[in-house]
């Protein structure tokens, strides 16, 4: 019978070793099914893979999954397509479905990380409901809150070399020569996204979408707050504390 699977014995036993102690532990972690709220530039991106490995969680961010599935042509993906393919939002039925078969899989033994949704209340209650047929529930909802201003100032210092990646920051990582790429000498770029007026209206349409959601888990006592200006490290040790 043909299969799409890899054949173990063509895995390197160093590769093997690796995943088995990994799995054995992560056999002692508790399960926890964690929801993710924050703004651009608070941080989400950078403490999200390390509450992954810490907990041995798959991360579920929305807009990869479903390019996933449409990509599989699974039939949630094939129904995707036709949505997308019209010029139509795909539904949150749909979405819900696509997060409903990823959290079965293996990876997500011990739990997961949504990145990206809900983002309405309706999508919330459409989640729990799924949830709460596989007799599970969502643990907590990290709520990266962090000062308009102090975003502003992280998102439009960004600057970046664009033909190597390298990025700057004109106050916390800035170019040896200002406005230069260190290596190459080349004139660094800002990506549009990056500027004060496009930022503003990121902002806006986020509170006022994603305000809704966190008092909807609010009720349920499950938000936890954190102090996303803070350094990484410091945000890492608040995140542990909350989930510990």
């Amino acid at each position: 019978m043909a299969t799409n699977s890899m054949n173990l014995e063509d895995v390197p036993s160093e590769s093997l070793m690796s995943e088995l102690l990994r799995r054995m532990k992560c056999a002692s972690k508790p399960d926890k099914r964690l929801i993710l709220i924050g703004p651009p530039g608070s941080g989400k991106g950078t403490q999200s893979p390390i509450i992954k490995d810490e907990y041995c969680l798959c991360h579920l961010a929305t807009g990869d999954m479903l390019r996933a599935a449409v990509a599989a042509k699974t039939p949630l993906g094939i129904k995707a397509k036709e949505a997308m393919d019209k010029g139509e939002l795909v539904s949150d039925d749909l979405v819900v479905g696509i997060i409903d078969e990823a959290v079965k899989k293996p990876s997500c033994k011990k739990g997961f990380i949504l990145d990206g949704f809900p983002r309405t209340v309706g999508q919330a209650q459409k989640l729990d409901d799924m949830l709460e047929k596989q007799g599970v529930k969502i643990d907590k909802v990290l709520d990266f809150a962090i000062d308009d201003a102090v975003l502003e100032e992280r998102i439009t210092g960004r600057w970046i070399h664009p033909a190597s990646g390298r990025t700057y920051h004109t106050k916390f990582a800035p170019p040896k020569v200002p406005g230069l790429d260190d290596v190459t000498g080349e004139p660094l770029v800002q990506r549009k996204d990056d500027t004060a007026a496009v930022l503003k209206s990121r902002l806006d349409a986020f509170h006022k979408q994603t305000q809704p959601v966190i008092d909807y888990y609010s009720e349920k006592g499950i938000v936890a707050k954190l102090h996303a200006e803070k350094p990484q490290k410091e945000v890492t040790d608040e995140v542990k504390k909350v989930l510990s």
